[in-house]
């Protein structure tokens, strides 16, 4: 088709220096490239926040959590029976990976200088220990056991600070009851998620340790988490186990529940949603300024090549191939935007994972760096969007076209 062709060759003559049309063009392809640039990068820093901070809030409590209904309500973790029954059961369960037990109980941690309320989460064999060991930042994980007590802890780079503990140093622990109870434990490994929540206040122990000290009977226990093996099912497989679980009682009267990671934190979990929110806004003020930039790009071409139009018609060129000569120019633009922007994006990406030159208060985004994730789906999505939407913005401006006079044009300079 001519129309392509002639495009073609205009296209490649567009970077001489006497063309009144090459700095529109180029302020055209840097409005593309830098919207597609801004939209990726968007896309990929809500994705890795909610990849990392998802991360943490689960590794730290699972997906799902089996608790005494009464927890909700309590200060303290209350007892509820998790036999090995109720474990097959939850395991059985399509889409549920792991169960594991724990106990929790508040305490106290002292040294000569500081003291620090904490709460002892106690786990055994059986609890899936690859998370904490992806965030040691000093010494090791014990291997917590639910039959006897080790001594051994793991507390948060937070807690060491605050103490003045390092790897390998004694601490004494306190429980308040009616008497007060002391453990003399040592400090096995140090980790750090930056999630401060838990890192001030959240320490592992055994869970034989635990157990042994909050006095309940041997198949008593502060809940089970439930890992997922798809976070996508997390809705259909938290019906099952509603369905399966809640409302039952156990042998001591007490009723099941069965909160998902998002119910137990409502807070951190509504802050991602809300960068949804952003992303949406950024996305479309980009693309809109992609558009504006293409449609005053292509008038500026359309006017200079006024003469050149009014050649054609005299020739006998219909308006409609014309007005594709324009579009297949815009197109071409278009794209050429859209490879710089995404290697300006990826380049980014590759200098932020590699360096982190971007750095945040982890108090505040629970980060200390920008993360990001890169989806190729979301990638391809951004790209076809803004070609087809500028592409559809140019529709209008393109009808200039069949309003040139090829008599008036001729003359034009």
């Amino acid at each position: 088709m001519y129309s392509w062709f002639i495009a073609r060759r205009l296209f490649a003559q567009s970077g001489r220096k006497r063309r009144v049309s090459r700095p529109a063009i180029q302020i055209a392809t840097a409005g593309v490239a830098l919207g597609v640039a801004v939209m990726i990068l968007s896309v990929c820093v809500v994705l890795g926040f909610k990849s990392e901070i998802q991360g943490k809030v689960m590794g730290l409590g699972g997906h799902i959590e089996i608790l005494n209904n009464e927890t909700l309500r309590s200060p303290e973790p209350l007892p509820v029976v998790i036999d090995d029954d109720m474990l097959a059961e939850v395991a059985a369960i399509d889409g549920v990976s792991r169960v594991e037990r724990f106990c929790s109980k508040p305490g106290m941690l002292k040294t000569d200088a500081a003291f620090e309320g904490v709460l002892f989460k106690g786990i055994g064999s059986e609890y899936d220990t690859s998370f904490l060991s992806n965030h040691l930042i000093d010494g090791e994980v014990p291997l917590f056991s639910d039959t006897t007590s080790t001594g051994q802890l793991l507390i948060s780079k937070m807690l060491a600070d605050r103490l003045g503990l390092s790897v390998g140093d004694r601490v004494f622990a306190y429980f308040f009851e009616k008497n007060v109870r002391a453990r003399r434990l040592t400090v096995s490994g140090i980790y750090c998620t930056n999630l401060s929540d838990y890192d001030s206040n959240l320490v592992f122990a055994d869970l034989a340790m635990v157990h042994s000290l909050l006095g309940w009977d041997s198949l008593q226990f502060s809940g089970a988490e439930v890992l997922i093996s798809d976070l996508r099912r997390l809705d259909e497989v938290s019906s099952q186990i509603v369905h399966k679980v809640n409302r039952r009682q156990d042998a001591y009267g007490a009723y099941y529940t069965s909160p998902t990671v998002r119910e137990l934190n409502p807070v951190i979990f509504n802050w991602l949603d809300l960068l949804d929110m952003d992303v949406l806004v950024i996305l479309i003020l980009m693309i809109a300024v992609a558009g504006f930039t293409m449609v005053s790009g292509l008038l500026i071409i359309i006017l200079e090549h006024t003469n050149f139009i009014g050649v054609m018609k005299a020739m006998g060129a219909s308006d409609r191939p014309l007005r594709l000569i324009f579009l297949h120019l815009a197109s071409m633009i278009i794209l050429r935007g859209l490879l710089v922007g995404n290697l300006l994006a990826f380049v980014i990406i590759f200098l932020q994972r590699r360096f982190a030159l971007v750095h945040l208060d982890p108090a505040t985004y629970y980060v200390d760096s920008v993360p990001l994730l890169v989806n190729w789906g979301y990638v391809v999505l951004i790209n076809i969007v803004t070609l087809l939407l500028c592409m559809l913005s140019l529709l209008l401006p393109s009808y200039v076209v069949s309003r040139i006079e090829p008599v008036r044009s001729i003359r034009f300079e």
